[in-house]
C-alpha cells in the first residue's frame, strides 16, 4: 500500500520560517520541501487541497495557503466589454483538445513582475502524464483559421476543478477560455472553482479569498458531491 506523501493540511503544524542550507525561507502557507514532483504526488497533494509551486534555488515547495483564492461562480462578473466580445466573436472552443500545447504556451507566456516561469520542463512532463491519466485538463481557444491563440488548464481534484495557468495570443482568448470553462463546470452541477492565488485577473472575474480551514471545509464537501467534471 502506497504511504501517504503529504500530511493532512488542516492538522498540520505550519512554521513561519524552515532553514534550508544558510537561508531561512518563510513557510506559513507550506506544507513540504522536497517531495518529489510526479503524478501520484501530484494526485494526492490536489485532493489535499495542496499544490506544487516552483522556487528557484529551493527545494520545490508544496502550498496550502492561509488565504485561498476561489470564484463562486453565483459571483462571476462578466465587464461589459468582455461581454460584447463574447457575443461577437469568431472565436471556438474545445476542452483536453492540445493539452500539450496549452501547458507549454503557458510556460512560455510573459509575466510582468515574475523573472521566469514556474513552469518547468518537468511540470510540463508530469501535468502531460496526468492528463492522460484523465486528472488534468485544459481549455481550448482557436481562431478562426484554426490556430491556438489562448487557453487554460488546470486539475480535476475529485469534483472540483483547480486552475493552474492561462495564456493568450489575441485579447480576450483566455478570459473568454474561463467563461467556456465555467458554463461547462456548471453545466456537471459545479460552483466554484479554486483560484490558489489572488490575482488581478480573477479578482475582476469576482473571485474572494477565503481562509485555508475554510477553503478545505469546501473543497471536502464539494467532493463528496461526486461530482463528474469531464468525460
Amino acid at each position: 500500500m502506497r504511504q501517504d506523501a503529504f500530511p493532512d493540511p488542516r492538522k498540520f503544524r505550519y512554521h513561519e520560517w524552515v532553514g534550508i542550507g544558510d537561508y531561512l525561507y518563510r513557510a506559513s502557507d507550506v506544507v513540504s520541501f522536497g517531495t518529489p514532483l510526479n503524478a501520484e504526488n501530484v494526485r494526492e497533494a490536489y485532493l489535499k487541497g495542496i499544490f506544487p509551486w516552483y522556487t528557484e534555488g529551493v527545494p520545490l515547495p508544496w502550498h496550502c495557503p492561509q488565504r485561498r483564492a476561489i470564484l463562486e461562480f453565483a459571483d462571476l462578473q462578466i465587464p461589459r466589454s468582455l461581454e460584447k466580445a463574447r457575443r461577437k466573436n469568431d472565436l471556438t472552443f474545445t476542452i483536453d483538445k492540445a493539452f500539450g500545447d496549452v501547458i507549454h504556451q503557458c510556460a512560455l507566456a510573459y509575466r510582468p513582475g515574475q523573472g521566469g516561469t514556474w513552469i518547468t520542463a518537468d511540470f510540463e512532463r508530469v501535468y502531460n502524464e496526468l492528463h492522460k491519466q484523465g486528472t488534468a485538463h485544459s481549455v481550448e481557444t482557436w481562431n478562426k483559421t484554426g490556430d491556438l491563440v489562448g487557453g487554460l488548464y488546470g486539475i480535476d481534484a475529485s469534483g472540483v476543478f483547480c486552475g493552474e495557468s492561462m495564456f493568450y495570443k489575441t485579447p480576450n482568448a483566455s478570459k473568454l477560455a474561463l467563461l467556456f470553462l465555467i458554463d461547462h463546470l456548471s453545466s456537471r452541477g459545479s460552483t466554484w472553482l479554486d483560484a490558489q492565488v489572488m490575482t488581478p485577473h480573477m479578482k475582476a472575474f469576482g473571485a474572494k479569498e477565503i481562509d485555508r480551514r475554510k477553503f478545505l471545509d469546501k473543497l471536502i464537501n464539494t467532493q463528496m458531491a461526486d461530482l463528474k467534471l469531464f468525460d
